[in-house]
């Protein structure tokens, strides 16, 4: 990529009114279904923005990163919370990698016994 045109273009108003034009219902959906998920429930606004923060940080979207990292910050998370939330993402990012470990073991032992009925 040049320098002129970088892999993550800024987010801007225009970007966002052209993908309204494009597509009025599903962007209008998009925007209501996030203002409901985000509204206070059972969890208030700062758990929230905390947990999509992390789950921003395994989806890796850079928007989403920028965007719920000032969310959290505006919904009164402190940095060291945002930090943490941060390091519970890149653990249970590991954490899959390590759980799938169990299809490559059964996977090898299966082999084995194919290897050890063919002999």
């Amino acid at each position: 990529m040049s320098e002129n045109h970088p892999v993550y273009p800024p987010s801007t108003p225009e970007i966002s009114r052209r993908r309204h034009e494009l597509t009025p219902g599903p962007a209008e959906a998009f925007k209501n279904f996030s203002r409901a998920v985000f509204a206070g429930g059972a969890l208030d606004a700062t758990t929230k923005q905390l947990i999509a923060v992390a789950v921003a940080h395994v989806t890796q979207c850079p928007y989403c990163i920028r965007g719920h990292t000032a969310g959290a910050l505006r919904a009164g998370a402190t940095e060291a919370q945002i930090m943490e939330a941060v390091w519970v993402a890149a653990e249970m990012r590991a954490g899959g990698a390590y759980a799938h470990s169990t299809l490559a073991i059964d996977t090898m032992t299966q082999e084995k016994g194919h290897a050890a009925q063919q002999a």
